[in-house]
């Protein structure tokens, strides 16, 4: 069984980053907006801001307070849109009640939006263009590449459908043409499907969903789930329950993870290079 180290994908991909930028004796900027008070969120926004730095980027966030009116913050969105510093707009998730995430997220010009969420870059992933990709799905393809696995007329599984993963991941393994099958909380007879799975993505939220026996053997498992429970990570998989039976695994933590901030990062740089014609 190997262990997909997302943490060794993404030093590398980092390092490739830095060269780029030292290369091109550049400086991309990123800015981030953050609505209301969210510790989860600040160690988020901590962890891009040292990135950034790291790889010679400039990291700025623009927080508002919860009672702040959402037209003040689309008019500094579209301010940012025609600010050729900023290269690089994050809104950063989860908005408070009686803010419009989507309206706000969609303000982004599509050539800004780092996260690959807004309508018209996701359209065009649908349609296999070249476009903002969203951070965690492009970390999960990169970790593929990365240890060779070839997703070609596989077998794929994704449990979630989320904007955020699961339906751009179910559009990269079409895009790379693989076998998409996409379940969610309505699906019946999970268990039956997953079985089938050359490659199982669990993106759910729940603590050891996947079990043993969910698992093809010799199968591929990417677990996207990060759960807190009293003070502990916890992935979406029976990490231990399954480990014997896969071929490979991600672990949690340590394994997609750490790829959302460098994909983040990777966005910024392509942005840069589109705005400036690189």
């Amino acid at each position: 069984m190997k262990v997909l180290d997302g943490k060794k994908v993404s030093l590398h991909i980092r390092e490739e980053i830095t060269k780029e930028i030292n290369k091109l004796n550049i400086r991309p900027k990123m800015v981030d907006i953050q609505i209301g008070e969210n510790p989860a969120s600040d160690i988020y926004i901590a962890g891009k801001e040292k990135a950034a730095n790291q790889v010679g980027m400039d990291f700025e966030c623009i927080r508002y307070s919860a009672d702040t009116d959402e037209d003040e913050i689309i008019k500094k969105i579209k301010e940012l849109n025609n600010d050729k510093s900023v290269n690089g707009i994050f809104i950063q998730s989860p908005v408070p009640n009686g803010f419009d995430e989507i309206k706000l997220m969609n303000t982004v010009i599509p050539e800004k939006d780092v996260d690959g969420l807004t309508y018209l870059n996701a359209g065009m992933l649908l349609n296999n263009k070249e476009s903002m990709i969203s951070c965690t799905p492009n970390g999960i393809m990169q970790i593929l590449k990365f240890y060779k696995i070839d997703v070609e007329s596989k077998n794929v599984v994704i449990v979630g459908r989320s904007n955020l993963v699961g339906k751009p991941l179910m559009n990269l393994f079409i895009n790379a043409n693989a076998t998409v099958t996409l379940c969610h909380s309505k699906t019946k007879n999970l268990d039956k499907i997953t079985k089938k799975a050359d490659i199982l993505v669990a993106a759910v939220g729940k603590k050891h969903f996947i079990t043993q026996d969910m698992v093809k053997r010799n199968s591929v498992i990417i677990d996207v789930g990060i759960n807190r429970v009293d003070g502990k990570v916890y992935g979406d998989v029976d990490y231990d329950g399954v480990k014997d039976k896969v071929k490979a695994i991600t672990p949690v933590p340590g394994g997609v993870g750490p790829m959302t901030i460098t994909m983040l990062l990777y966005n910024v740089l392509k942005a840069y290079k589109i705005q400036n014609k690189i």
